[in-house]
């Protein structure tokens, strides 16, 4: 099949670079508003064609479109090529807001269309392997997730830090845990004039005695990427910055027990056992998402990271932001998952 890609700033030569290696794709077509960019894609990649316009993509035969463009373009973008007959991947966030989701979402079904999110995370052997034990009952009842993603810059000016860092630990929380947050507390500030919140903590609460805690920030000192999964039988540890043994899984928690002699005291015991580390598929994420939307397309088969997963995100990154204007107001979310 044929493929364009369009947007080439940070994301979009990766994005070229992987459907350019598979052997099932026969050509892929480039676009940028920067002809200096084009230029340097095109040497990189001598096979990779360049388009004049995004027009041309759309009269062209390509069987599929990636929007690679800053947040604003991809509801117009991905919305012409969705009528245009051409299967969509959009980077994430989907769009700017739930409304331009549900229509993509819609515009696509009723055209029998793929459309798909770049959820990349949701890809890597880690965040696979972190669904495989929950899935299994390895952890038992979930009692918290709770997520780490900060480092020093860099400062966006058309989203706040919750669009652009928390987007992924929403979408590894709803892609492992399986349940929407009923409610989401979010506070956050600026502290640089004119720009966006740089920091964030947003705290989401669900029907069971789940709880998930995402911090997020532009201005910290040193990289983390961590995240702590914990249940009622073990503990998982993601951290993305190690060079091996991402996830770890401690045999450790907690049993509670009432005392016979009275109901309001409770003997707690700890258990303390062994920690194991996976062995995990060390395949790139983009490669493994690449592959499977040109699967999906292929076999009309509907993508793990679909319109719907957006969807879903986008509606909590609005609840978060609403909050968050309003110093951490317990906002409810009440809209279905489905349309």
């Amino acid at each position: 099949m044929k493929i364009a890609v369009v947007g080439l700033g940070y994301w979009g030569p990766n994005l070229v670079r992987n459907f350019s290696l598979s052997d099932n794709v026969s050509q892929v077509i480039c676009c940028d508003l920067d002809a200096q960019r084009m230029k340097q894609i095109v040497r990189k990649f001598p096979h990779v064609k360049a388009a004049s316009s995004f027009d041309d993509i759309l009269k062209s035969d390509c069987d599929a479109v990636v929007v690679a463009t800053p947040i604003s373009q991809h509801y117009p973008l991905g919305m012409k090529a969705l009528k245009h007959g051409k299967h969509v991947l959009i980077e994430k966030p989907l769009a700017m807001n739930s409304k331009e989701c549900e229509e993509l979402v819609r515009t696509a079904e009723d055209n029998k269309l793929v459309l798909m999110v770049d959820h990349t995370f949701l890809y890597t052997g880690a965040v696979r392997k972190m669904k495989e034990i929950v899935s299994s009952g390895e952890v038992g009842d979930l009692y918290y997730f709770d997520s780490v993603r900060v480092n020093l810059g860099l400062f966006q000016h058309d989203v706040n830090v919750i669009w652009d860092l928390a987007v992924h630990d929403l979408s590894i929380m709803d892609y492992v845990l399986g349940q929407m947050p009923t409610a989401v507390s979010t506070t956050g500030l600026a502290h640089v004039p004119g720009k966006p919140e740089n920091i964030a903590y947003m705290t989401m609460f669900f029907d069971t005695t789940l709880i998930a805690h995402i911090h997020v920030n532009w201005l910290a000192p040193v990289k983390v990427r961590r995240t702590l999964l914990g249940g009622s039988r073990r503990m998982v540890v993601f951290d993305d910055l190690e060079a091996s043994e991402k996830v770890k899984i401690y045999d450790k928690g907690i049993s509670v027990n009432p005392s016979p002699e009275n109901v309001y005291q409770m003997q707690v015991g700890y258990r303390t056992g062994d920690m194991s580390a996976p062995r995990l598929d060390t395949t790139e994420a983009l490669a493994i998402e690449a592959a499977h939307f040109i699967d999906c397309v292929a076999n009309s088969h509907r993508p793990i990271t679909d319109g719907e997963a957006g969807l879903r995100i986008v509606r909590l990154l609005e609840a978060a932001t609403e909050s968050m204007a309003t110093r951490g107001r317990l906002v409810t979310l009440n809209t279905p998952v489905h349309l």
